[in-house]
């Protein structure tokens, strides 16, 4: 893959319909402050680019987990790791695209909420199994640009109605709901509403917690995740990885603009509705008592959009779940054939891998169904808190140990293990104890423990590594180090080493079965119709076409070698994105 279509579908990966209903949301509810959320990603893309995705490549890996397998050895590591990510993406990732996408064509079309998402579902999922990787990103790069048109089209229209951005700043500290909650102050706009830098004790997102705990979960996101990560995987050059982390970057400082601020155009607007406070009001409202704000961009698009654009803006929602979806399904079956189905059956032949592989994602789409009435039950006013939250809980502890993998030679299989044990547990607790006690509302008095009520999330994401990272030096130091020879091509130090490794975690699968095609002598297998009809389906059948496993042997991709202009101009163009970010947040802070 060249680029741009990279850097188009980093973009789109990430921009699921649970980012425009979570983040208009939020935005609506408190103000630009968490679109940090999004301008922080272009440091964490070009991290990606510069220092990841050139370990990633001399280790001559196709997954996370197989990376940590060569890195440390053993199996317990990139088991965990596997099955850990396949959690993460039900609870974080498809659950919530799924339920919002569906909250959107509610609201807006009145559609059937099961109706319309089966067939959301059943249509991602045909051309995710029948397409693979290749139709993915392409897919990707359509669906970026329908995003970007509809949402600037929308966004347009509603600065228009509020007289720009001086507007917005004046009708929106006035945003007050006409029934409000006797004696409290719920119901008014936060007075740093417009202001990204937020006090470090008292703020809804302390600045600290902004700059660096999200750096941590942003990390895990872009740079050890599956889902973003086999987007620059499959560049045919380094050159093109960075490139399209590059062009990720440009593309991720637009949400706040098309996403935040319409969201709060959505409050000024609609105060009744968006900012309600009286649990009634909201229930009526929206069938939420905690708050309406997730109803905020939906609501901008039924009020404000004629006919016409309002079908474009469903295409947008449409492309941004299935998007999402795609990128996610295809993800978590390469996560699960390589590391876990083909570590059970090791002679499994390549038919079985592409047919399991393809099954599971089927499996992804039963299960999303079925979570979607817990979703529901969710406290709908915290989406965008319940995705970042849990993330928090969960993330720090993989970020530690990649991160340790990668600049420490030193960290071991052991360390690494009981790092991530250790994390897992004590953020276990802390989620346990965060669905334990409901946020309270307007009005109502905060009986939840101190670690909960006064350690911010992000905070939290900061502390949950720092410990993970003591744990796995304490470990390593005090149990025998990796010998050199194992070590070679895996870490920042020894990427560009030439002498021969041993690989700890021995021989490798090295193709990916779930989304390359087999060769013609596979197609001689012939039975009934039936068979031949699925197997069809599946795309197993007819002559082989190009293979696009993220990472072979023979692949380009292979090689750090870069010619010196496109070198230079990645890295002038990477410069020039820092600065033009550095900006922003100072202009916003």
């Amino acid at each position: 893959m060249t680029w741009w279509p990279i850097g188009a579908s980093l973009m789109s990966s990430n921009v699921g319909s649970g980012l425009f209903i979570g983040l208009a949301g939020t935005g609506a509810a408190e103000g630009i402050a968490v679109g940090g959320f999004e301008w922080n990603a272009a440091w964490v893309l070009v991290a990606l680019g510069w220092i990841f995705i050139p370990v990633y490549i001399s280790a001559g890996v196709v997954t996370m987990p197989e990376y940590l397998a060569k890195r440390f050895g053993g199996q317990r590591i990139r088991i965990y790791m596997s099955v850990l990510s396949l959690i993460l993406y039900v609870f974080t990732k498809i659950s919530t695209d799924i339920f919002s996408g569906a909250l959107f064509i509610q609201i807006s079309f009145g559609w059937d909420l099961y109706l319309s998402t089966g067939i959301l579902l059943l249509v991602t999922a045909i051309y995710t199994v029948a397409g693979g990787l290749a139709a993915v990103i392409y897919t990707d790069v359509l669906q970026t640009l329908i995003m970007v048109v509809g949402s600037f089209a929308l966004m347009f229209i509603a600065f228009s109605k509020v007289g720009w951005y001086e507007g917005l700043v004046e009708r929106y500290m006035l945003a007050v709901p006409s029934v409000t909650v006797t004696n409290t102050t719920c119901h008014l706009p936060r007075n740093d509403a417009f202001h990204l830098f937020r006090d470090p004790v008292s703020g809804d997102l302390p600045w600290p917690g902004l700059l660096f705990g999200l750096t941590v979960l942003a990390t895990w996101v872009w740079c050890t995740d599956q889902v973003i990560v086999q987007r620059s995987l499959s560049a045919k050059s380094l050159s093109h990885a960075k490139g399209g982390s590059v062009l990720g970057g440009y593309l991720k400082l637009l949400p706040m603009f098309f996403v935040v601020m319409p969201g709060m155009i959505s409050r000024a607007l609609f105060p009744d509705e968006v900012a309600c406070v009286d649990p009634a009001v909201c229930q009526r409202v929206c069938g939420a008592s905690v708050g309406c704000s997730n109803i905020a961009y939906p609501k901008l698009v039924v009020e404000l959009m004629p006919v016409g654009l309002r079908g474009l803006m469903l295409a947008v929602m449409l492309a941004a779940l299935m998007s999402s979806l795609t990128s996610i399904f295809n993800s978590s079956s390469t996560l699960f054939t390589l590391d876990l189905y083909h570590r059970a059956r090791p002679k499994a032949s390549e038919r079985e891998l592409m047919i399991v592989g393809r099954l599971f994602i089927l499996v992804l789409v039963c299960v999303s169904l079925l979570w979607i009435p817990v979703i529901q039950t969710a406290n709908s006013g915290q989406l965008f808190d319940y995705i970042q939250s849990v993330t928090s809980f969960l993330a720090p502890p993989i970020t530690a140990v990649f991160l340790m993998a990668i600049f420490w030679p030193r960290a071991n299989e052991q360390g690494a293990f009981w790092g991530l044990m250790s994390g897992l547990v004590v953020g276990l607790i802390r989620m346990v104890l965060e669905f334990s006690y409901q946020a309270p509302s307007c009005g109502q008095p905060d009986h939840r423990p101190a670690i909960l009520a006064n350690v911010h999330y992000l905070y939290f994401a900061l502390i949950l590594m720092a410990l993970t990272c003591l744990i796995i030096v304490a470990v390593s130091l005090a149990t025998a180090p990796i010998p050199k020879e194992h070590l070679h091509r895996l870490t920042w130090w020894s990427r560009y080493s030439q002498e021969p490794r041993i690989d700890l975690s021995g021989p490798q699968v090295t193709s990916n079965p779930v989304l390359s095609d087999l060769s013609p002598d596979s197609d001689s297998l012939s039975g009934s119709w039936w068979c031949r009809a699925a197997l069809r389906l599946c795309g197993l059948t007819g002559s082989s076409s190009e293979s696009l496993s993220p990472v072979t042997e023979s692949s380009e991709l292979n090689s750090l070698q870069e010619e010196p202009l496109w070198r230079q101009v990645c890295n002038v163009n990477a410069l020039l994105l820092l600065t033009i970010n550095v900006f922003l947040w100072g202009y916003f802070a």
